[in-house]
């Protein structure tokens, strides 16, 4: 009996890990972006057909340059993050050479590459941004998170809206840090160029004395609604400063703003992507194929060689490397949202069950009496 109990639970243990989201479960399209130790694909679900954008980050990469610790609680935090104005996770997984993020796949490219791109948006498109951003660090304050690194790079759009990447919690900041930001960048999608001129060699002190005795101008062609607002943004400070969802709806400026039909991605900007070409770098695509020493589309032949090398450690800094990443590799956090939604649908349809049977079950007692 115990044999044959063992065999059950193994069977089913099995079962379980091929449900397992891994890299074999994607089929990589292209390349699209790339960080310090990380890089963007697009990639399609090879049983749903659908798309996302994955980031991948090497493990080695991250313990040489002490991240494995902001990588995890990059992890942790997405995971119990979802909105409509987020780029949220579905999917983390590793092996033995990275870490993998698999997020909401945005094709209209970010801020930052329109602004590049010369593209100058009309007020009423940065003021519905303004709207929507507003709304995603409303939803980050209620989750006590702060996001301490807007801009138009981590701000992407799709066909419709834009959306933020890359919450971070911070100690030391106020949730105001944020709001101040969404200023900066209202500012410089109607402007193109920053409200405040700082070069990589100004020191902090500089910078800090900057913000308060700089004077913001506005161009005369903005409407001095817009303006009053972005004031009340780019208030240097920060107790006197807009940091609430509702000190942006309650502001006149925003009488005439529908905050559902916002919510809900009802309201069509301005400004809309080309669809017809992919709004990113080209270049990344190139160094992917043809400068990249360790490209992902040949991973398996590369971990397997590798597999084979590290059983045999030459040296104390190659054993102590390991051990590291055996360390990530016990430590990581696996997560699958396509499940986590499906056994909550289904816990639902079980107390909806239940909830239809009680009344039935009175019924029958009350005959019986």
């Amino acid at each position: 009996m115990r044999q044959m109990g063992w065999r059950i639970i193994n069977s089913s243990l099995h079962v379980w890990t091929q449900r397992m989201i891994n890299f074999d479960h994607f089929e990589i399209l292209r390349a699209i972006g790339k960080g310090s130790f990380g890089k963007v694909c697009i990639v399609q679900k090879n049983d749903t057909k659908k798309m996302y954008a994955m980031k991948y980050m090497n493990k080695q990469k991250c313990v040489e340059r002490n991240e494995v610790r902001n990588v995890f609680k990059e992890l942790q935090i997405m995971q119990g993050l979802e909105h409509p104005f987020l780029v949220n996770l579905w999917y983390s997984f590793q092996d033995e050479e990275d870490m993998f993020m698999v997020v909401d796949l945005l094709l209209g490219g970010d801020l930052r590459y329109h602004l590049q791109q010369n593209v100058r948006f009309q007020e009423d498109t940065v003021k519905l941004f303004i709207c929507e951003l507003a709304m995603a660090l409303d939803y980050l304050q209620g989750q006590r998170i702060i996001h301490r690194d807007m801009k138009p790079d981590n701000i992407l759009l799709d066909e419709h809206a834009p959306e933020m990447f890359n919450s971070k919690k911070e100690a030391g900041y106020s949730f105001a840090v944020d709001w101040w930001s969404l200023g900066v960048t209202a500012y410089e999608l109607l402007r193109g160029r920053r409200p405040y001129h700082i070069r990589s060699s100004t020191s902090s002190k500089e910078i800090v004395n900057m913000f308060e005795t700089a004077i913001v101008s506005y161009p005369s062609a903005w409407s001095q609604e817009m303006v009053s607002l972005l004031k009340k943004l780019l208030e240097p400070n920060p107790d006197q400063r807009f940091s609430h969802l509702s000190d942006v709806q309650n502001f006149p400026y925003m009488n005439d703003v529908n905050w559902d039909a916002v919510l809900q991605k009802r309201l069509i900007p301005g400004f809309i992507p080309n669809k017809g070409r992919l709004n990113c770098d080209p270049t990344f695509e190139l160094e992917e194929m043809i400068l990249e020493s360790k490209p992902l589309h040949k991973k398996k032949k590369r971990l397997a060689k590798k597999e084979k090398e590290m059983r045999k450690c030459d040296s104390s800094q190659t054993c102590l490397l390991q051990e590291h990443l055996e360390s990530v590799q016990k430590e990581f956090i696996i997560f699958n949202r396509e499940k986590v939604k499906r056994d909550f649908n289904k816990k639902q349809a079980n107390l909806a069950l239940e909830q239809t049977k009680h009344p039935q079950e009175e019924d029958g007692q009350n005959n019986r009496l």
